[in-house]
């Protein structure tokens, strides 16, 4: 095992493990794109098991919402285990966990069993939070802006190529994306049980978990306590409501209303992943100089609604080329919005709270990616294909209300 330094002799130093690092980008990656390579798919393994295209539209979006449950409950568990037993066995534990569900998900059979692989993945898919604390142990202080910047691109990456992968391997059968995601992550379970260092050294480690560390609700409730952060939560809460809705209904919409092909689908959501890349990489920094943090996240809301607006008339007339440039317009503004939460987010506490913030953003996120499917899926099928986007129109306009009230603290 290669040579490592513990968490605080690495803060107090310039070294970053080679090993720990590449384990950590490759782990980020695969989180990109295990999520996203199941995404152009999805409806067509779930077809076979539902007698119309309702249904089939309400099963996707359960499967998507159940995710989004394990991933809440989940998170705050395996940080806490982490803390205590370290970094190390609950990463490869659940990447391990992860390629099962993508096999199970891939095998099938019955509805049941997709289910329970997406229960599995989303259980372990909580190990996100995971992967941070150990980028957050294994880089110095000073370097962490630089490194997290590289694991913000290469999630980026792994998004774009995720879809286009997905969509192509579908042509050798629905079921072999999931399996191919299954047989990388295996692989990269094997490099860090071999290379992967510990990162949190066993002092540092905590001594007792208490049931508050493991509660997401206690958590959540503590945050919304907090006057000076509620109104932007509530907000980014009513925007991730229609965008999980979104999300959870894009294959299955296009199929409904285009008739379009797994290929397809993957391709415009991996456009949608490069065009993420390049307003963070080129037009954040010139918004920037011009605009606050809360500036750009209303410009980034308005620009949704835009799209939810183009999205709705490309469903009332079955028109795709509509349908493709508010794709385009929701991408900008989605792109847009998340650093400029982010930064309203990190500046609106001093340091020693941005870690229980940030836990209790993502599980907000979570919470939002439960609820819209759900409703989503409910009203696509009862209201119409168009139903979600207006949906999205109406919650984003409350939600720049909403944000617009809140007292400027460091924005």
């Amino acid at each position: 095992m290669s040579k490592f330094k513990s968490h605080n002799e690495q803060n107090s130093g310039q070294f970053v493990d080679k090993h720990a690092l590449i384990f950590g980008l490759i782990s980020v990656f695969l989180c990109g794109i295990g999520f996203s390579i199941i995404m152009p798919v999805v409806p067509f393994l779930v077809q076979p098991y539902t007698s119309s295209s309702g249904e089939q539209a309400i099963v996707v979006t359960m499967l998507t919402s159940v995710y989004a449950v394990c991933v809440f409950f989940a998170a705050p568990i395996l940080g806490a285990l982490s803390d205590k037993y370290g970094r190390r066995p609950l990463l490869l534990i659940c990447l391990l966990g992860s390629a099962i569900g993508y096999l199970v998900f891939g095998i099938g059979g019955a509805l049941w069993v997709l289910f329970a692989g997406r229960i599995i993945e989303g259980i372990t898919g909580g190990s996100i939070s995971t992967i941070f604390a150990y980028f957050a142990d294994i880089i110095p202080s000073q370097q962490r802006t630089k490194y997290f910047g590289w694991v913000s691109a290469v999630v980026g990456v792994g998004t774009v190529i995720g879809p286009t992968i997905g969509g192509l391997l579908a042509r050798f059968g629905y079921s072999v994306p999931l399996y191919f995601g299954a047989i990388i992550t295996l692989l990269n379970v094997v490099y860090g049980f071999f290379f992967m260092p510990e990162s949190l050294a066993k002092k540092n480690r905590l001594k007792e978990i208490t049931f508050v560390r493991l509660n997401p609700f206690s958590q959540l409730a503590n945050l919304l306590s907090m006057k000076n952060l509620n109104r932007l939560l509530v907000s980014a809460f009513l925007l991730w409501i229609p965008n999980g809705s979104l999300q959870a209904v894009f294959s299955q919409f296009t199929m409904d209303t285009f008739s379009w092909k797994p290929a397809l689908i993957g391709l415009m959501f991996s456009i949608m992943g490069l065009q993420d890349i390049i307003s963070q990489g080129l037009i954040m920094p010139k918004l920037l100089k011009k605009l606050s943090d809360k500036r750009i996240a209303i410009l980034g809301m308005a620009s949704e609604i835009i799209g939810y607006s183009f999205i709705a008339l490309s469903a009332l007339f079955s028109f795709y080329p509509l349908f493709i440039a508010g794709m385009f317009i929701f991408g900008f503004g989605d792109s847009i919005f998340g650093p400029s939460f982010n930064g309203m987010l990190s500046k609106s506490v001093d340091s020693s709270e941005q870690g229980r913030i940030q836990g209790g953003s993502q599980s907000i996120q979570a919470l939002a990616r439960m609820i819209g499917p759900i409703i989503g899926g409910q009203i696509y099928v009862s209201l119409g294909h168009a139903a979600p986007a207006f949906m999205g129109m109406i919650l984003i306009t409350a939600a720049i209300l909403v944000l617009n009230k809140r007292p400027d603290v460091n924005m």
